[in-house]
């Protein structure tokens, strides 16, 4: 333990990352469907991935492609981490659970393929290394479902796949235009949320699935797909054990490493502009990977969410910010603005109850929100995260459903409109000590 203690903190959570990796493969192998893991698997990589399609539902695909399609590209994300050039920091963790968490809903192994071929062609470019730009090959991802849709059922919707040659020229096209982009817009990003949206990416993907989403259909006169979900019941028991088991081990692997010394200034950490990689020790980070991750879970149960693959992937991709900024102390105002507009529902003033499914995903997009309650506090929180919830559903008619980080666009947006007003009419927490 002494000798991992002495280790490089990066070096340590790509271990960390590669242990998720195998936990996934753990979990396929041990899902109640073991049977349909090779068949659930075709499923996921070929049917319509637009949001929001329940992975776990049998005729999507099955629990156990599900665990798989999570090995699979968890595995993809961590051997691009040993290239030459790979940095491994707090953004890193974000863009690697932000993709994987997706793996239950929307993405797969081979619509991530033409969005990897983008960067490549960027790294190219610019003449780096495929490993400096890591990060935004996974970032890239976001609109992974639109890749499968052009592959297989562009200009024609059916109710079967079918690979034609434009099909495929048109995936890599779009797969190289939105690599070569989002580097470029995700620079841009913070100007847009000014730092108080920790999915970064989110507004970037955003604009740029409009973009391309208006060029396809509405501006080349094709009919675009509705926007329909397509759940099942998911599994409670499953989905529990494997998080509770997995996270419960990050705790403890925390604590052996001394994680708990700075873990309470962690905790505290108002989350703005932050890095926790680069300002605590490693231990006190895995602490806060297990922690958070057992304190949504928790949430979820609260709430009476049902444990499809969907609220699943929420769960990781939701705890994809412990290294960049989230913790418990200032999600948990988000939560509640989420919770005060769901109880609205049962007399009738909102339309979505608090454990509806779009409303259990867009939680966990609302949490890139934390640094607005980490700065300005409770009550900023809580009104961030009703605003979140007001919008979150409406946004998908931007993009067609196709831009997997749509909570993280909308949060964006909620910063655009949000953050402005607040430091117009209120100190943060920065600026009453002085500091800014």
């Amino acid at each position: 333990m002494e000798a991992i203690r002495k280790m490089e903190t990066g070096k340590v959570l790509r271990a960390l990352m590669c242990l998720f990796s195998l936990a996934f493969l753990i979990g396929a192998v041990l899902a109640p469907d073991l049977p349909e893991i090779f068949t659930g698997f075709g499923r996921i990589c070929t049917l319509p991935a637009q949001l929001t399609k329940d992975y776990f539902k049998p005729e999507l695909g099955s629990i156990s492609g599900s665990l798989l399609n999570y090995f699979l590209l968890s595995a993809v994300c961590c051997a691009l981490m040993f290239l030459p050039g790979a940095k491994i920091t707090g953004g890193t963790v974000l863009a690697y659970f932000l993709t994987v968490g997706f793996a239950s809903y929307g993405m797969n192994l081979l619509n991530i393929i033409p969005l990897m071929l983008g960067v490549a062609v960027y790294s190219l470019i610019k003449k780096q290394p495929f490993g400096k730009n890591l990060n935004f090959f996974m970032f890239s991802t976001a609109i992974a479902p639109l890749i499968t849709h052009v592959l297989f059922y562009y200009p024609v919707v059916g109710d079967t796949p079918h690979l034609t040659f434009v099909g495929v020229l048109l995936a890599l096209i779009v797969g190289v235009v939105f690599g070569c982009a989002m580097p470029a817009l995700c620079a841009h990003s913070p100007g847009f949320h000014k730092g108080y949206d920790l999915y970064n990416a989110g507004p970037a993907a955003g604009f740029l699935c409009f973009l391309i989403y208006a060029v396809l259909y509405k501006t080349a006169g094709v009919e675009a797909p509705p926007i329909t979900a397509d759940l099942g019941d998911g599994n409670w028991m499953f989905v529990n054990i494997f998080c509770i088991v997995t996270f419960g081990l990050c705790v403890v692997f925390g604590v052996m490493l001394g994680g708990a010394k700075d873990y309470g200034k962690l905790f505290t950490d108002s989350g703005y502009k932050s890095d926790f990689t680069a300002k605590y020790s490693t231990g006190a980070n895995i602490m806060n990977v297990g922690i958070y991750g057992l304190f949504i879970v928790l949430y979820y149960n609260l709430i009476g969410a049902k444990f499809t693959g969907p609220t699943m992937g929420a769960i990781f991709c939701m705890l994809c910010c412990c290294c960049n900024g989230a913790t418990p102390l200032n999600v948990f105002p988000i939560m509640i603005g989420y919770v005060i507009m769901g109880l609205l529902n049962r007399a009738g003033v909102t339309a979505f109850a608090v454990n509806a499914q779009a409303i259990v995903v867009g939680l966990c997009f609302a949490s890139g929100l934390a640094p607005i309650s980490g700065e300005y506090g409770i009550v900023a929180g809580i009104v961030a995260g009703m605003l979140h919830y007001c919008l979150v559903t409406s946004v998908p008619a931007i993009h067609g459903g196709f831009n997997l980080y749509n909570g993280g666009f909308t949060a964006g947006i909620v910063c655009f409109l949000f953050v402005p007003i607040l430091e117009h009419y209120f100190k943060s927490k920065r600026q009453r000590r002085g500091e800014g």
